[in-house]
Formats: structure tokens, C-alpha cells, sequence
């Protein structure tokens, strides 16, 4: 028997080289993709190169573009747009064809907890994660009679060089922020997501759909 096949997408950014890591030691046949996926042609395409794909990893990231409301620039939203909810859409309309041939699939959503509790002065990218979000909850409820499950890992502090580098780890005023912030009193592993990650794809996990997981320790309890 052939080992699963699994696509990471931005794999060099955010928890893709977690994960890649993790399904790495795993029995899948894994594709790390890192281009900048932006347009429908490009995420079609990846698809079509991969082929049939048991599990659909979405990791994409972009920095916040953090601004009071009055102030958010035009360009700022559609960045935030076009680089985190435009893809996620053209990837997994892309790929379920091939999964609802087959009755079987996961996709897997790397999103954010932001959206869950709101951060002043980020309305744009609160409001991008949770187009994210909503995105596959209603995927997972559409999909949950076929044989796939879609589900999301919101999270925050959690270590990746994207969001959170080692020069701002080592931030005495981070830090202080995440004692006060954070109930776990710390920045999470990457490894916590990528073991999600994991159980999510695994064959003994369906009955999980169109969730949002928040991991986030504590933060928006």
C-alpha cells in the first residue's frame, strides 16, 4: 500500500516547516510547496502538479497590518485579502473534486485565534483569519456527508519565525505581555501544532468537522 500523499503549502513560512517535519516522520508522502500562492492559475496549478491529495495542509501567513480604523489603508485590506483568504478559497476549490471522487480527505487549515477575541487596532487582519475561519467552517459542514473532513487550528503564541522570531522571544516587554496576557505564561511549541496536525489527519479522526480549534493557551478563554 502507497503511502498518503499530504501538500503543505508556504512551507518555509509560519508552522509549515513544523509540520512538514512532523508528517516527515509519519507514513505520508509529503509535498512542501514555498512559492507565494496569490493567484487562482498558481493554486490550480499546484494542485494539478501534486495530484491526488489525501490531506490538504493550508498554512499561509502575512504579517498584520496593524492601524486604528480610521486609518486602515485600501491596500493593507486587500493585501491581507489576497494573500490569506483569496488562496485558501482557489486551493480547496480546487482540491475537493479529486476528494469527493474518492469519498476520503482531510484539509487542515492553519488559521488564527485573533479573530476569535479581537485585537484593537487589527480589524484588517482579524477580519481576514476570520473569513479563514468561517470559510471552513461552512466547508466542513458541507463536506462531512462526503468521506472529508475540513477543520481549522486557530492559534497564537505559538514560536514560528513568521509571527514570533527569536529576537522578539527574547523581548523582556513581549514577555512581560505574555505573563499578563497568556494563562499558560508562555509561548507555545510549534510542535503543539503540528501534533495536532497530525491527529486531524489521522484515519481514526472523523468525526471532527468544520471546527475552528483554537490553541492559543488560554488566551481567548
Amino acid at each position: 500500500m502507497s503511502s498518503k500523499k499530504i501538500l503543505v503549502t508556504c512551507a518555509d513560512k509560519y508552522m509549515g516547516s513544523a509540520v512538514v517535519k512532523k508528517f516527515k516522520t509519519l507514513d505520508y508522502d509529503v509535498f512542501a510547496d514555498c512559492q507565494e500562492l496569490v493567484t487562482q492559475t498558481q493554486c490550480e496549478g499546484l494542485i494539478q502538479t501534486v495530484g491526488d491529495i489525501d490531506v490538504l495542509v493550508l498554512n499561509l501567513a502575512e504579517p498584520p497590518k496593524t492601524a486604528p480604523v480610521q486609518s486602515i489603508k485600501n491596500e493593507d485590506w486587500h493585501v491581507l485579502f489576497k494573500t490569506l483568504v483569496d488562496p485558501l478559497m482557489f486551493l480547496v476549490r480546487a482540491a475537493v473534486p479529486q476528494m469527493l471522487k474518492r469519498q476520503s480527505g482531510k484539509i487542515i487549515a492553519i488559521t488564527s485565534a485573533a479573530p476569535l477575541k479581537g485585537i484593537a487596532n487589527n480589524a484588517a487582519y482579524c477580519s481576514a483569519r476570520g473569513a479563514q475561519n468561517a470559510f471552513i467552517k461552512a466547508v466542513g459542514i458541507e463536506m462531512a456527508r462526503s468521506g472529508i473532513q475540513v477543520n481549522a487550528i486557530a492559534q497564537n503564541y505559538i514560536n514560528n519565525d513568521t509571527y514570533y522570531p527569536d529576537q522578539l522571544l527574547s523581548d523582556d516587554k513581549f514577555l512581560d505581555h505574555v505573563r499578563r496576557n497568556v494563562p499558560t505564561n508562555k509561548v507555545g511549541l510549534a510542535t503543539e501544532t503540528s501534533e495536532l496536525a497530525a491527529y486531524l489527519a489521522n484515519e481514526n479522526c472523523n468525526h471532527m468537522v468544520g471546527q475552528v480549534i483554537p490553541l492559543a493557551g488560554g488566551w481567548i478563554s
